[in-house]
């Protein structure tokens, strides 16, 4: 059954790169938030690339049981349901763990705006939890998911990670505490940590229901649906839209990287490519060919107007090259709804 479900990964997986060097057969992973859209396919790649051990913790509060009902008969692969705000769930996940990818959170600028206080819980202290019990485990390297909101009103494009602005949520606070806490661990502890500033990632597997769900699915569901399509304000701010395939691999590369300069840093994960959200509209609209027009509202409080990555530190340090870029990515994203 587990010959079975190898070829089953790797067919699912056929056109993605190998993003590793070394082997990493009897290495043993904690992917946190691994029931999650990102999760999920670092969770894929692992297994189809032999990894010794790939276990997840997730409490399934915005994660799903689908993502990775396909790996349960894996024999490689192991299942924590827990919370990360509870310690002693955070110290026996990490207990015989070598690297550790920290991808649980609540996301969500307009849900951090709603609700600061449980934004702050799972952000703030459920990483401190994380870190501190990835420490005390002796865990080799830890990887951890930032976000492009950290630049705040930095008004420069492309985004240079030393170079950021005020914050404009809470979210966004959430995750430069990240930052500051990784950065203070690394220097106190020598712990080898990496973060990464996701930048609009997107593709299969990214949930379209629900207040807090992203554009692309939203936009997807509703033109496949014929229900409204919502544009907040005019529909002319920019993203560096980012395919998942591109976030899991720089997870691969920070988690195994042997380069002393690459940990104690912040990279952009993106493209280096900027699209209006009109633009992506019009290009879901034309994959689907259907008709639908959108429905304009007023711009969303603490929004970042444009966003462009500057993506020659993650190139340097951690050998990043994106080998999907936003059109070819968001074919594969549409053709994933339409079979759904």
């Amino acid at each position: 059954m587990m010959d079975g479900l190898f070829l089953l990964l790797k067919t699912n997986w056929k056109h993605m790169p190998v993003f590793h060097t070394e082997d990493i057969f009897g290495k043993k992973f904690l992917v946190t938030g691994g029931a999650g859209f990102i999760g999920s396919h670092i969770v894929e790649y692992l297994l189809a690339n032999g990894a010794g051990s790939v276990r997840v913790l997730d409490n399934l509060s915005t994660g799903s049981a689908k993502n990775v009902a396909m790996f349960h008969d894996h024999g490689n692969y192991e299942f924590f349901d827990g919370d990360i705000r509870d310690m002693d769930t955070c110290e026996r996940a990490c207990e015989n763990i070598d690297h550790v990818t920290h991808q649980a959170a609540l996301g969500s600028v307009p849900r951090s705006v709603k609700d600061p206080v449980t934004s702050n819980e799972v952000n703030v202290s459920g990483f401190v939890n994380m870190i501190t019990a990835a420490k005390n485990a002796g865990v080799k390297t830890f990887v951890y998911a930032s976000s492009s909101s950290v630049y705040g009103d930095e008004p420069n494009l492309p985004k240079k990670e030393e170079r950021t602005g005020n914050l404009l949520s809470p979210y966004a606070v959430t995750k430069k505490a990240n930052e500051l806490y990784a950065a203070v661990f690394g220097n106190l502890y020598g712990m080898k940590v990496v973060g990464l500033r996701y930048f609009n990632v997107f593709g299969p597997r990214q949930d379209p229901d629900g207040p807090y769900a992203a554009v692309i699915p939203l936009f997807v569901s509703g033109i496949l649906k014929q229900t409204p399509v919502y544009i907040n304000g005019d529909g002319e701010q920019t993203r560096d839209f980012t395919y998942v395939e591109n976030a899991v691999q720089a997870n691969i590369r920070a988690m195994l990287a042997t380069n002393g300069d690459a940990f104690g840093q912040a990279y952009n994960v993106a493209v280096g490519d900027k699209f209006s959200v009109n633009f992506l509209f019009n290009a879901i609209r034309e994959m689907l060919a259907i008709e639908h027009s959108p429905t304009y509202r007023e711009a969303r409080s603490g929004d970042i107007r444009d966003s462009l990555a500057d993506i020659s530190k993650a190139r340097q340090l951690l050998g990043y090259e994106p080998t999907q870029h936003f059109l070819d990515g968001l074919k594969l994203t549409v053709d994933y709804f339409k079979g759904m």
